[in-house]
């Protein structure tokens, strides 16, 4: 175990091992590395570390875990912990202690100091709408690490900047620290304050919130409880790892039994608000940039949570045709960024939803734009194989012998024939 005047000298080194460090990796058989702009970097320094040893990284683990007694159980339990950690008056980190091959890997993700407004993410205006919603469940959907947190830090700023409420957040763990401005927060970490998400969420549900956060919607339990919260007049805001905003309904409906479908379905028709979808796609010049897919519940989209989709009424069909209200499905944001010049042509065709629709979207700006939509200089004829040329002869061998034969069956008919019948005709 390492002093803790050591671990936050080596955090210091490595915060300043690149620029906009937004992860610090420790795996066994590699060099400390730093995450910037998406990419792994080695970072070295005094005494230099070339490759980590079973023993140094799990030296590192026991003094980020502080000899918490509960966070080792877990570990030891269940293979893996999450907890935070501060670097004095520098950084944040919330960190994942986990085993792997018997020995242990830390990665630290590094948590703003501050909390940036809607404004200052950029994100479009239907955002004010939802720290403005009174009741229902709001949901930032994503795999990791595409910003879902410092999302819904930006929200619950706005709601504490305009509204003198009562928030209670559950945490897995704390990242964001809110300053109370109007609102009172009570932020309350999974393991030191509560056992689960579920227990937590029940137990909010007698300390008189108006808003509620839950760290992530992980089991049927808590999405439950999520459900009667709203259904109560409580706002929930909580996250899940899907990809869109039609896959974030079907993995809800998709926790219950087949039996409760239908029930599943109308209750979350009642009570769903907002689902929000980000990507983190490479912005062209370095760093990255968002991209969103944002789907409010309207008439239409009520009906398809509660009957399902049909070939001619789908989540993004929907989505698509409802851009006036705020709506955006993730290839018209994409195509957005393309049009800015903020993301090359090939990273909108990687990240976009449906592939045809990108590329013809692409043809529009770039022919607008007056570009060249096709580059005929490259265009060749593609050559023949040996088996299309047998083929193309086979044919041309059979039409001259069809020919042929017509000739001779021409040349055998008597013309007093041929004149005949013509006049019986």
């Amino acid at each position: 175990m390492l002093h803790l005047f050591h671990l936050e000298y080596i955090l210091g080194k490595l915060l300043n091992a690149a620029p906009d460090v937004s992860d610090i990796n420790m795996t066994v058989g590699h060099p400390i590395q730093v995450e910037s702009g998406g990419e792994l970097i080695p970072a070295y320094f005094q005494p230099e570390i070339r490759s980590l040893t079973a023993y140094q990284t799990e030296a590192l683990a026991l003094s980020l875990l502080r000899g918490d007694r509960h966070l080792i159980g877990t570990l030891l339990d269940t293979g893996s912990c999450d907890l935070s950690f501060n670097l004095e008056n520098k950084a944040r980190f919330r960190v994942n202690i986990f085993s792997q091959q018997g020995r242990y890997s830390i990665v630290m993700r590094k948590l703003e100091n501050y909390i940036r407004s809607i404004d200052d993410l950029g994100l479009p205006h239907s955002f004010y709408n939802m720290a403005k919603e009174k009741n229902g469940i709001i949901l930032v959907t994503g795999a990791t690490g595409t910003g879902k947190t410092t999302t819904l830090a930006a929200i619950l700023d706005e709601i504490n900047s305009t509204q003198a409420v009562h928030v209670v957040t559950l945490e897995d763990p704390v990242e964001f620290i809110h300053t109370p401005k109007m609102s009172t927060f009570n932020q309350r970490e999974l393991g030191t304050d509560f056992r689960n998400f579920s227990e937590g969420l029940r137990a909010a549900l007698r300390q008189a919130p108006k808003v509620i956060l839950v760290g992530e919607m992980r089991d049927r339990e808590t999405v439950e409880m999520a459900l009667s919260a709203a259904e109560t007049g409580h706002l929930v805001f909580s996250t899940l790892h899907t990809v869109d905003a039609g896959t974030t309904v079907n993995r809800i409906i998709g926790l219950f039994d087949h039996d409760e479908e239908k029930l599943i379905r109308v209750r979350l028709a009642d009570t769903l608000r907002w689902v929000v979808s980000q990507r983190l796609l490479p912005r062209i010049g370095g760093g990255r940039v968002a991209a969103l897919e944002i789907m409010g519940v309207s008439l239409i989209i009520r009906d398809i949570i509660t009957n399902g989709e049909q070939p001619d009424k789908t989540f993004y069909n929907s989505i698509e045709s409802m851009r006036p209200l705020g709506y955006q499905t993730f290839d018209q944001h994409i195509l957005d960024l393309f049009k800015e010049k903020s993301i090359t042509e090939d990273t909108a065709k990687t990240f976009s939803s449906k592939k045809t629709i990108m590329s013809r979207g692409i043809d529009n700006i770039k022919a607008l734009a007056g570009e060249s939509v096709y580059d005929l200089d490259t265009l060749t004829l593609e050559p023949h194989t040996e088996e299309e040329d047998a083929l193309a002869a086979a044919d041309a061998a059979a039409a001259q012998a069809a020919a042929a034969q017509a000739a001779v069956q021409q040349a055998a008919t008597p013309p007093q024939a041929a004149a005949g019948g013509r006049s019986r005709s």
